[in-house]
């Protein structure tokens, strides 16, 4: 009933003005990253890289680049993510050691938000169809995968190798024509480390490029006609649904220590060759924890235990990571050229080249310990000392910039330049090298 005397419109100004109650807003991730920053330090002498280790040690930050504190050394790129209640102090203790610095996120949770608005805004637009243009959580890649099963029976088999340390299935895709003839095989494992989405963004890109594709393009259709591809769209099942449930920058798996609170290994410093040797951690709350044995983890386990099976015909093994713009070989854990260098290091080349005619974008290359640094128990070297010939691993985009937080829009050319060099590569193994 309006007050009398009250004109309708009146009325309606009155109602503009009302302070209606709105729904309280869900922040992702319980608005556990508000005001925390991410910064970059260039520590440019071996004395502030040392100050600059003590005080990392000190704070607990979570290094996004390089992955452990030891790493860091004079002209060391060193991105750290820093709480916001701890953000003042550490500051400061930069300033007062007189360490430059620069902010490449200011508010983490904002970011984190703003992305999560526009893919919300983009899910409404887009019509009905799997958009590969967007980041999918762990269920929806695996109904994605049990729905090319079913409508390409011609290209595609799926099947599981094993179960991860929270039961969850550890699914395989392998794409090629079937055929009675002996083929060599081609190994694609996405998403080691949980944080780094555009990884498994990846790999459903290249399911997607060889489906679509062969029959259209010649190059594809030479690749599925004479090799099998083996395609693991996320190794760490576990983690990669915490970094979207719980904690987006969570990196290792979700196995439990006894004798420690903290949880998860570092699945890419779990495998048997030079097992937790330099560039890996003993302590199970580092991010570069090389677990309690080798091969401790059931997804590192199941997935060594398939290749060991087949490592007769599977000629090469890939794998994707996140961030630097590099690509790399054998070996990591120490500096040495590996027996077939020079056939390696041309289909490393040559992969780099054909990359950098799509965007124009730049991607290093060499052997991983010297062009990024050592580490020990990765997959790609025991890769390499199990026999398969052509080992890589892709640090895909970007240098920094976004960092692990990589957005929906850069997912269309980050995956088309390195469907490029994949290609480059896999063309490379129908040649013979000498």
């Amino acid at each position: 009933m309006k007050p009398p005397g009250w004109t309708a419109a009146q009325w309606l100004l009155c109602l503009l003005f009302l302070r209606i109650p709105e729904p309280e807003h869900c922040y992702l991730y319980n608005n556990r990253y508000a005001g925390d920053k991410v910064i970059r330090l260039v520590p440019e002498t071996e004395g502030e890289a040392h100050v600059l280790k003590n005080i990392c040690h000190q704070f607990k930050v979570d290094l996004w680049q390089p992955s452990s504190i030891s790493y860091v050394s004079e002209g060391t790129v060193t991105d750290v993510h820093i709480p916001q209640n701890g953000s003042q102090i550490l500051l400061a203790f930069l300033q007062q050691a007189n360490i430059q610095y620069t902010v490449l996120i200011a508010d983490l949770q904002k970011t984190l938000e703003k992305g999560n608005s526009l893919r919300a805004q983009r899910n409404r637009r887009s019509l009905p169809g799997y958009s590969y243009e967007v980041y999918h959580s762990l269920e929806e890649i695996q109904n994605w995968m049990h729905h090319l099963n079913k409508t390409h029976p011609g290209l595609v088999h799926m099947f599981s190798i094993g179960k991860s340390y929270e039961g969850r299935s550890l699914f395989i895709l392998k794409l090629g024509r079937r055929s009675r003839a002996y083929k060599r095989a081609v190994w694609i494992d996405c998403g080691i480390h949980a944080r780094e989405w555009i990884g498994p963004a990846f790999c459903q890109w290249f399911v997607k490029e060889a489906l679509q594709t062969y029959r259209s393009d010649p190059a594809m259709r030479k690749m599925l006609n004479h090799l099998y591809f083996y395609i693991m769209p996320v190794f760490n099942v576990d983690g990669y649904h915490f970094s979207w449930t719980n904690d987006r920058f969570w990196r290792k798996t979700r196995s439990r220590n006894s004798r420690f609170r903290c949880r998860g290994v570092d699945a890419n410093r779990n495998w048997k060759v030079n097992w937790c040797d330099e560039g890996a951690s003993f302590h199970p709350c580092d991010d570069t924890y090389c677990g309690p044995f080798p091969e401790s983890e059931p997804e590192v386990k199941a997935v060594a235990h398939f290749l060991r099976k087949r490592k007769k015909h599977i000629r090469a093994y890939l794998s994707f990571h996140a961030y630097a713009q590099m690509l790399l070989y054998p070996y990591s854990y120490k500096y040495a050229k590996i027996p077939n260098f020079s056939c390696v290091e041309s289909a490393a080349y040559n992969a780099v080249i054909a990359l950098h005619s799509a965007y124009g974008v730049r991607y290093r290359h060499g052997p991983a310990s010297s062009t990024m640094y050592v580490s020990s128990g990765s997959s790609m070297d025991w890769a390499y000392k199990n026999g398969i010939p052509y080992a890589f691993a892709f640090e895909l985009r970007d240098t920094g910039h976004f960092g692990f937080l990589l957005p929906e829009s850069l997912i269309k050319p980050t995956c088309t330049e390195t469907m490029l060099a994949v290609k480059n590569i896999t063309m490379h193994l129908l040649k013979k090298c000498h």
